[in-house]
């Protein structure tokens, strides 16, 4: 069982029961370690809100949400201030989902949040590879002294999938280092074949919402101009559709940046149109 506590704010088109759900969507509302614009953790609750407004079906996929088979078990409350204790919180739940034999949506929060979730899902799954969806690299070892940093997330998951096994879009940011990492183990691709060399893993999809360019995503910590439109980021699912995905998040929505409510509603479709892929 999951231990929670949870807070309760229920995405439309899920399944309410638990035990009969293929997949369980997580809020992750953490953002400790974010070094530019707070308010990630304000995310999760406003994107159950922004469900609603959307409809139930993807013309781009052909299918319903119910078909997905998902159940919202609500927001993680963790405790503010302790990022260890945050990340234990979360690894600890996530595993629980793999032991019920299902598995994890992930929603933050800031995009920490995605190596507890790689940490737990280690634990049931060997041949693992990470499709990373982001404006930049986070590949730093550490931050300002702090190895347990946002911009530090994708180094620390190469450590348990190695970084053959992670795939990179839509970088477009980071230190001269990090893209020497991204040249030297060829994790940054460009187009969709580039996938191919991991059809055969078990594959966790994160997307950072500033993959994204900020005309379309303004409502980010770390807005970077250049980014994808919003049809390119669903091409890329389309392409991983016939993928085994075995988990995924979207992380780094900052609601409050946007007050049209633009950014949260695209960061809602998002989230159907990946559900529709698993």
């Amino acid at each position: 069982m999951l231990r929670g506590p949870f807070l309760d704010r229920n995405w439309m088109g899920q399944n309410a029961d638990y035990k009969t759900s293929k997949i369980v969507m997580l809020g992750l509302p953490f953002d400790g370690t974010v070094s530019y614009r707070p308010g990630s953790r304000f995310a999760p609750e406003q994107i159950r809100l922004a469900s609603w407004g959307l409809e139930e079906y993807s013309p781009k996929f052909n299918k319903h949400l119910e078909d997905v088979n998902f159940h919202d078990a609500g927001d993680l409350e963790l405790p503010l201030g302790n990022t260890y204790k945050s990340l234990d919180v979360i690894e600890k739940n996530v595993e629980d989902i793999y032991k019920d034999g299902k598995k994890v949506f992930g929603i933050g929060g800031e995009h920490l949040v995605t190596l507890p979730e790689i940490k737990a899902i280690s634990k049931f799954y060997d041949n693992l590879a990470i499709v990373h969806f982001d404006a930049h690299t986070d590949l730093r070892e550490e931050y300002l002294g702090e190895e347990m940093s946002h911009s530090a997330v994708i180094r620390h998951a190469s450590k348990i999938v190695k970084p053959e096994n992670i795939k990179q879009i839509g970088i477009r940011s980071g230190m001269k280092e990090e893209f020497e990492f991204m040249k030297k183990h060829k994790t940054l691709i460009h187009n969709y074949e580039e996938l191919d060399v991991i059809k055969d893993k078990n594959i966790f999809i994160t997307v950072d919402l500033d993959v994204l360019d900020p005309s379309v995503m303004p409502g980010t910590g770390t807005p970077e101009s250049g980014g994808l439109q919003f049809n390119e980021l669903i091409n890329w699912f389309e392409y991983l559709k016939d993928f085994n995905i075995i988990g995924a998040d979207v992380v780094e929505l900052a609601p409050d940046y946007d007050a049209s409510g633009v950014s949260t509603a695209v960061a809602t479709k998002v989230i159907r149109e990946l559900l529709m892929i698993m």
